[in-house]
């Protein structure tokens, strides 16, 4: 069979469908993939849905509707004292995903180094790749994930075409403040760099932060390609729809991109992201205080539980690391666990790692209802109180009552190979599997019938006792 583009074929399944798949077969609560559990702002949707009825219905404008366009302008004008001429510097796009590959496309050639920091969203190392750029990844770490000094001139160098930053950070719930941001900078005017920088959560803040766009750093507004998305900002994730703010420049090669990529995109949904861009500004800051609400929901029952929390500063998720819990397991074979055992889907932050990962931290959204997250905290607190109790009981130091087990592969090897039948025979099977100690060391009274209860019991949590250690 001919052979296929190697940048794509050799692609895993993304960690956040392989999450959500196993969700739905376990019929579990979904903590892991970004979205909200409610339909999204009333009067948006009925403004898409009026402009689908009543509106212009054929191909727009390839760099979005005008209005739209005015109206991002307009917004980051409000928002951020940032003066875009709509007409040359602001491009709609299907997404934010599209908009970064844009960008991405637009800049690197076959050759250049793109710096990335990790933890990195998933679609940019594909893409920097198929353009022909090397990634130059650079590790940030919890629990500030901060940019530093030592670590950007590790990575930047002549050959330094751009840089991808992300800000507010998914998925570490970071906002970088004005030191890092000119830092940054610093290096990219050092440099001659290019900054694209994914903004998509920049409205997603919390406790009064605010956000500092780079492309408003002084020297960075003709280097900077500012993307954004109205799915993050209205919590309408399906509706795809990303904004990309430049100098003329950089816009009208994005643009050449944009137009082989998907072209244009619905204009009712334009219509709709225009009529909430001129929101008051009373709409986004009561947005932000019911997403902290249910921020603070599930951070004090996860705490409440035992789990660290990593405090978010914003986006639509937490962190925890499980490091402090003594439970002998990394973050994905954690996440695998409870979304099996306990319903309950999370996303390991090792997955957004090329090298050098982190293990032991792991995402939950909180953009649910009440409802939803009490439910996933009363499964949460299962997983942790029964996988520490196991991982107690599988300490070395207490002594196996392996009797049943000695005794019985002597007396009958036939039944010992798993050949009986009966009680005996399952009990055989189990302690092979799971253990002779933990089969046999509580019940020396009754250790077939006990031992097959004792067992269950660490099987039914996801657990079991191997030889002396925990078995995930």
């Amino acid at each position: 069979m001919t052979s296929m583009n190697k940048v794509f074929a050799d692609l895993p399944v993304t960690i956040f469908e392989a999450m959500s798949q196993l969700a739905r077969a376990n019929n579990a609560i979904n903590l892991g993939q970004g979205f909200p559990d409610h339909p999204g702002p009333e009067d948006i949707r009925r403004a898409a849905a009026d402009a689908v009825m009543d509106g212009y219905n054929q191909y727009p404008s390839m760099m979005g509707i005008p209005e739209l366009r005015q109206a991002i302008a307009a917004h980051y004008g409000r928002w951020h004292g940032l003066t875009l001429d709509p007409m040359t510097e602001v491009m709609v796009t299907s997404g934010g995903t599209e908009a970064l590959t844009s960008a991405i496309l637009a800049v690197v050639e076959p050759g250049d180094e793109v710096v990335v920091f990790q933890p990195v969203y998933d679609s940019y190392l594909p893409i920097i790749r198929q353009a022909g750029g090397i990634p130059r990844l650079v590790r940030l770490e919890p629990p500030h994930w901060r940019l530093t000094e030592e670590a950007l001139r590790s990575v930047f160098n002549h050959k330094t075409k751009a840089v991808l930053f992300n800000n507010p950070l998914n998925p570490a719930a970071v906002v970088y403040p004005r030191e890092d941001l000119e830092l940054l900078a610093r290096f990219c005017q050092q440099f001659d760099t290019v900054a694209i920088c994914d903004e998509v959560w920049e409205h997603v803040i919390f406790d009064g932060r605010e956000h500092i766009p780079l492309i408003t750093i002084a020297g960075m507004r003709d280097r900077t390609i500012k993307v954004g998305s109205a799915g993050k900002i209205f919590s309408l994730t399906g509706w795809k729809i990303g904004f990309v703010c430049a100098a003329p420049p950089l816009l009208r090669v994005a643009a050449k991109v944009h137009q082989f990529l998907t072209f244009t995109t619905a204009p009712n949904l334009q219509v709709a992201v225009a009529y909430g861009l001129g929101k008051p500004a009373d709409y986004f800051y009561q947005m932000r205080n019911e997403l902290a609400r249910s921020r603070d929901r599930l951070t004090r029952g996860l705490e409440s539980i035992g789990f660290p929390v990593l405090r978010s500063q914003g986006t639509y998720f937490l962190t925890v690391d499980l490091s402090p819990l003594g439970l002998n397991e990394n973050d994905e074979a954690f996440c695998k666990r409870i979304v099996t055992d306990y319903k309950v889907a999370a996303i390991p932050v090792s997955a957004f790692y090329g090298k050098d990962a982190v293990t032991s931290v792991v995402r939950f959204c909180f953009a649910k209802k009440d409802a939803t997250l009490d439910i996933a905290l009363e499964r949460l607190s299962d997983a942790v109180h029964r996988r520490k109790e196991v991982a107690n009981d599988a300490r070395p130091h207490l002594p196996p009552n392996q009797t049943c087990y000695r005794d019985c592969r002597r007396s009958d090897p036939a039944r010992a190979r798993g050949q009986g039948g009966g009680t005996h025979r399952q009990f055989l099977q189990l302690v092979e599997l799971y253990g002779a100690g933990g089969a046999g060391r509580l019940h020396p009274g009754n250790r077939h019938q006990g031992g097959l209860r004792y067992v269950r019991r660490q099987r039914d949590a996801g657990d079991a006792i191997a030889r002396g250690k925990v078995r995930l």
